[in-house]
């Protein structure tokens, strides 16, 4: 066995200093079930750090590491790495350029180690668009921001929950805007990304289905005819390219069928759809892949949450689950790629 398969060391971005990442961050890092699945190193401001782990009353030491493989994972102590954006915390709950920044920072940290192979895969904290906006950063989210940095073709969300994994066709456009958005090209790409996604998690032949757009799968035109049109050619499509796809199922349905193991994924249309499904099944424990990266990337499943931010009222689980996840799957990850460049 790969000496990285036993303890993967997992990069941990702290997020908006304004919001309840750093909080969060703190208090995962203190579970000793996040500690025995990874060896964590977090990116972010020291004195940021400091302030979450004085908020949270978590009994560890901050101790920063130049590089991250000189993490110890001393169970008494977070390692990090010092982005040294902000010489003292912004305001809680405050939108602030200097937060983006400081934001954005830790997050290229992150990604310029992980591509240098000196962490496993990164897990990150919630960041605030409009803080990003502030700092005049040109992308608007996590994904965009890894994406850029990377060079990535069109990353792709999955959102893991239990036997439950959702994908996304669109992600931020506007509801009155999807069907239009929706292509037979796009929903054929989506499939054989995800199938291909799928593998690089460990799931060999993975079986995928669509979510309808209409109610009860548009019944053949009555309620609506993307699926005859659009989206059933594009499953089509998808099939002919090699992948295993059940074909579109209403909406109503779909994701109970994967939770109790009908699919291995189902591809959603648009946002809510799948969010809606994923956080009303397990809202702490959702976790959010950015699959096609050169790296794995997983993240909380919620926001900065400003309104309580500093008043040690977040709950980390989602933060412990991304952590926890981004461990499990960096192995199988990590030689899907090495058999991919080997081809």
């Amino acid at each position: 066995m790969d000496s990285r398969d036993a303890v993967p060391v997992i990069g941990v971005t702290l997020g908006d200093p304004a919001g309840i990442g750093p909080e969060i961050v703190a208090k995962a890092l203190a579970k000793e079930e996040v500690r025995s699945r990874a060896r964590t190193v977090a990116f972010g401001d020291a004195c940021v750090l400091r302030r979450a782990v004085e908020v949270t009353g978590v009994p560890l030491r901050v101790v920063p590491v130049s590089d991250p493989r000189a993490a110890t994972g001393d169970p008494s102590a977070i390692e990090f790495v010092d982005t040294s954006v902000l010489a003292a915390p912004v305001p809680f709950g405050r939108i602030t350029a200097e937060g983006g920044r400081a934001a954005v920072a830790a997050i290229d940290r992150a990604v310029a180690e992980a591509l240098a192979g000196r962490i496993d895969a990164i897990a990150t904290a919630p960041i605030q668009k409009e803080s990003l906006r502030a700092a005049r950063i040109p992308e608007i989210d996590h994904t965009a921001i890894l994406g850029a940095r990377t060079g990535a073709r069109d990353p792709m969300t999955l959102f893991v929950t239990g036997r439950l994994r959702i994908f996304f066709l669109t992600r931020h456009i506007p509801l009155r805007d999807v069907a239009a958005a929706i292509r037979i090209e796009d929903v054929r790409d989506a499939l054989v990304r995800a199938h291909d996604h799928l593998r690089a998690l460990g799931i060999d032949d993975p079986n995928l289905a669509v979510a309808a757009l209409n109610p009860h799968g548009g019944e053949h035109g009555l309620f609506g005819d993307e699926e005859e049109r659009v989206i059933e050619p594009g499953v089509r499509a998808a099939r002919d390219a090699g992948v295993r796809v059940a074909g579109v199922v209403p909406a109503d349905s779909v994701f109970h069928l994967a939770l109790e193991g009908a699919f291995d994924g189902v591809l959603s249309l648009y946002h809510d759809q799948g969010h809606i499904a994923a956080k009303t099944y397990d809202f702490y424990g959702t976790v959010s892949f950015t699959m096609g990266l050169p790296f794995l990337r997983t993240s909380v499943d919620h926001g900065t949450a400003f309104a309580i931010a500093g008043k040690n009222l977040a709950r980390s689980r989602s933060m412990e689950e991304a952590i926890v996840q981004a461990a499990a799957h960096a192995p199988a990850f990590r030689r899907y790629r090495e058999g991919q460049r080997g081809r």
